[in-house]
């Protein structure tokens, strides 16, 4: 089942968007070289305490992982692409890490992931990656409108990542979210333009395209969650939730101006 929010609901999800983008943006600018991954999730699940949210990850506990996840972010570095589960770990320079994160604020979810170099501007390749990782997000974005179904989402997803150059990963992708983390409709990176559910006022998605660097195929790291790329390539993820409206489709989880957050 699809949850449709009304315009008044959609208003009120908006500083849970707020809220994920702010905390992904600090911590972004916070991280540096010798951060250890389990200062992140305590620097998070301080901010989410401080703002009275309930973090979507901590009693996790999905077919997939060896649940309950146990934090309150995920962190995937280098070659770890989704799931990462925060461990005893400095960060080094030239680390590509991933960020992602989803709350609740008043009820309602957001979820939003970023890729970035720890302590250097990031290699060449990868930052490419980063680029593609990020038109794939934006031109599904600027498709999240009424009448338009998911399968041009997914479309455009995967012609934009196949084009630069990337093999596209179907296992996991997007999902719509609301009142909780993971609804329909699944949002595939990859799929046939008109296929799929019609998209409608009131639906929040959120659009996450990710890929490894020479793979499409996905390991599982021995802690149980930690999602690999086959090879040990490295990888990128990058996510928004998005509101379908009447009009333009709304990025919810944009930081807000600095200063605010």
């Amino acid at each position: 089942m699809i949850e449709l929010l009304t315009p008044d609901e959609v208003d009120r999800a908006r500083p849970a968007g707020r809220f994920v983008g702010d905390t992904l943006r600090a911590l972004q600018e916070r991280v540096e070289v010798g951060t250890n991954l389990l200062e992140i999730d305590a620097w998070t699940a301080q901010r989410i305490a401080d703002r009275g949210a309930v973090s979507c990850y901590v009693d996790y506990a999905p077919s997939f992982g060896r649940g309950p996840f146990g934090h309150v972010i995920c962190t995937s570095v280098n070659d770890a692409v989704l799931h990462g589960l925060p461990h005893d770990y400095a960060l080094q320079r030239g680390d590509l890490l991933t960020l992602d994160l989803a709350v609740s604020v008043d009820g309602w979810v957001a979820d939003a992931a970023v890729t970035f170099s720890v302590g250097q501007p990031a290699a060449q390749e990868d930052q490419r990656m980063i680029e593609a990782t990020r038109r794939a997000l934006d031109a599904a974005v600027r498709r999240a409108r009424p009448g338009n179904r998911v399968g041009d989402l997914s479309h455009v997803i995967g012609r934009t990542l196949r084009r630069a150059g990337y093999r596209v990963n179907t296992d996991f992708g997007g999902h719509g979210v609301g009142s909780t983390m993971h609804q329909d409709p699944h949002i595939p990176n990859d799929g046939k333009a008109g296929k799929g559910p019609r998209l409608q006022p009131g639906m929040l998605l959120a659009i996450e395209p990710w890929v490894m660097a020479d793979t499409e195929r996905l390991v599982v790291d021995d802690d149980g969650w930690t999602l690999r790329s086959e090879t040990g390539a490295r990888t990128c993820h990058v996510e928004h939730t998005v509101a379908v409206t009447d009009g333009d489709p709304v990025v919810l989880t944009l930081p807000g101006p600095r200063g605010e957050g």
